[in-house]
């Protein structure tokens, strides 16, 4: 039996962010991340001490889906040497499959699944965007608290142009970062706006 540790999972909520944003979906969140983003909103910033860690078989986690479309989120997923066969596991029950990542580790998943890179190697240099998550990923989601981010990536923002980026601004600091985001949007129409919507309509 395979068992990978889970922080939580929710069903039957909405896709907040990016390009799925208002998608029906389920959460699967792993455990565990050594990014340590100090505004993570899931309880990182420190490693993860302290939070909730359930270790769950992929049968189980099979078991709980309600909704055809499966964000894989954390923490970091691909930190889980698990993830490609829960990912192909999902995949065999004719659900779309999200993965939302900092970049930081790599593994070969298929080409079916959509990746939601949102680097932080600005945040954590220790932790860089490995050089295959920039080919691989479908879209890719900043989060703005300075701007100083777009200046930060604008190398490998450039390099397809034809891939949607999403700009959104740091929910602590939203009074700031939603007039900035405006601003920054002006200046790069080719940018989209990413809201978090569950948090704003109040869902998980």
């Amino acid at each position: 039996m395979t068992n990978i540790p889970i922080h939580e999972t929710f069903q039957q909520t909405v896709q907040g962010e990016g390009y799925w944003a208002g998608t029906p979906a389920d959460f699967i969140r792993l455990a565990g991340c050594p990014v340590r983003c100090s505004w993570c909103d899931t309880g990182y910033s420190d490693g993860g001490t302290g939070l909730p860690r359930l270790t769950q078989s992929i049968a189980e986690l099979l078991a709980q889906l309600r909704s055809p479309y499966v964000v894989i989120t954390g923490g970091e997923p691909f930190i889980h040497p698990k993830l490609p066969e829960l990912v192909e596991a999902i995949g065999a029950t004719n659900r779309k499959v999200s993965i939302e990542t900092s970049g930081a580790f790599w593994q070969e998943i298929p080409q079916w699944v959509w990746v939601t890179l949102s680097p932080k190697e600005h945040i954590s240099p220790q932790y860089p965007v490995k050089s295959q998550m920039w080919q691989r990923a479908n879209e890719i989601k900043l989060v703005i608290a300075t701007g100083s981010e777009l200046d930060f990536y604008a190398q490998h923002l450039q390099l397809k142009e034809s891939r949607p980026v999403f700009l959104q601004p740091e929910w602590t600091q939203r009074e700031h970062t939603v007039p900035l985001v405006l601003e920054l949007l002006n200046k790069f129409p080719r940018y989209r706006l990413s809201v978090q919507l569950h948090k704003y309509i109040g869902v998980e």
